[in-house]
Parts: structure tokens; C-alpha cells; sequence
């Protein structure tokens, strides 16, 4: 990983986190717990403390969630070039990435649950509430499946142009 590569990873973490946390230090200030504004028909901003993951997915796991938090937040300095590759846009995915997981990390840390706000609805249907950091982490995730699938693309077609991949028993290995 280059200096350069490194540097925008770290300032697009370090804007996720701010505005993430931005917005729920706003949200723990304006909002009472359960309190929702409609902004639009389709969206409100609605304070919710999540006990889980997403989509309040295992509820009550705060230490486990904690501790995969700070694992994942490792595994992705260690193997950053293994993750993220060598591609231009690979510094800013993973800067979404790490950005969102310690955003939601400190959450867990400091209050023992994350705060989500966003709230998306449909007449009586609602999608689960989220936040800012929730945002950075699923829009890295598939920025990095789009980015594996278009690189995995071009990789097999310079295989190809290359006289293909080795075959076991060929003489050449």
C-alpha cells in the first residue's frame, strides 16, 4: 500500500467518522429515545437504539459485536492488499469500511448500543432504521463486490489473451 493510497483511505475514514458521529450526537441531543419527525413521506428521522447489528440482528451480543468490530477493523489493515486490491478506488472503499465499523464501534463502547435514525417507510412498512456509518459499510461492501467482479473480469481475460491459466501436468510448473 502506497503512502498516497494510504492517506485517502484514512481521510475518507476519518469524514465517515465525523459525520457519522456528527449526526448521532445531533440525533442524542434533539431526539428522545423512540421520537421520529417525518422529513418526507417516505422518510423520517426516528431515534432507535440497536442492541445488535443490522437489521437488529442479534440482539443483546454488544460484547461479541464489539469484539468482531475491532477484529474486522484488523483484519482489513493486515490484509488490506489482499481485501482491497491494487485498484485506484480501493483506498476510499476501504476508508468507507474502516470508517463505518469504528463509527459504530465507538457507539457500542461508549453507550452500549448504536444509535440508528434513518428511517425509510412505505405506508406502514418500514425498513430497518440506520445510520450514517451502517451507509459507509454497505456501499463499501458492494463497492468491493463490483470491484472484485469487473477486476475478476479483466484478470481471466488477460489469462486468456496470456495462452490461459496453467493446467496441472503441463510441463510449466
Amino acid at each position: 500500500m502506497t503512502v498516497r493510497r494510504f492517506l485517502v483511505a484514512l481521510a475518507v475514514a476519518l469524514a465517515v467518522l465525523a459525520l457519522d458521529q456528527g449526526t448521532k450526537l445531533w440525533v442524542l441531543g434533539a431526539f428522545a429515545h423512540g421520537e421520529s419527525v417525518e422529513v418526507l413521506p417516505v422518510f423520517a428521522l426516528t431515534y432507535v437504539r440497536n442492541h445488535g447489528a443490522a437489521w437488529g440482528m442479534f440482539q443483546g451480543a454488544q460484547l461479541w459485536l464489539a469484539a468482531f468490530g475491532v477484529l474486522a477493523v484488523a483484519a482489513c489493515l493486515v490484509f488490506w492488499r489482499k481485501i482491497f486490491g491494487e485498484h485506484p478506488l480501493s483506498a476510499p472503499i476501504a476508508g468507507l469500511l474502516l470508517g463505518g465499523v469504528v463509527g459504530n464501534l465507538i457507539d457500542r463502547v461508549r453507550l452500549g448500543y448504536v444509535v440508528d435514525f434513518l428511517d425509510f417507510h412505505w405506508g406502514a412498512s418500514h425498513f430497518p432504521c440506520f445510520n450514517v456509518a451502517d451507509s459507509a459499510i454497505c456501499v463499501a461492501v458492494a463497492a468491493l463486490i463490483v470491484l472484485q467482479w469487473v477486476c475478476g473480469e479483466e484478470n481471466g481475460k488477460r489469462r486468456t489473451e496470456n495462452g490461459g491459466a496453467r493446467q496441472a501436468g503441463d510441463g510449466r510448473g
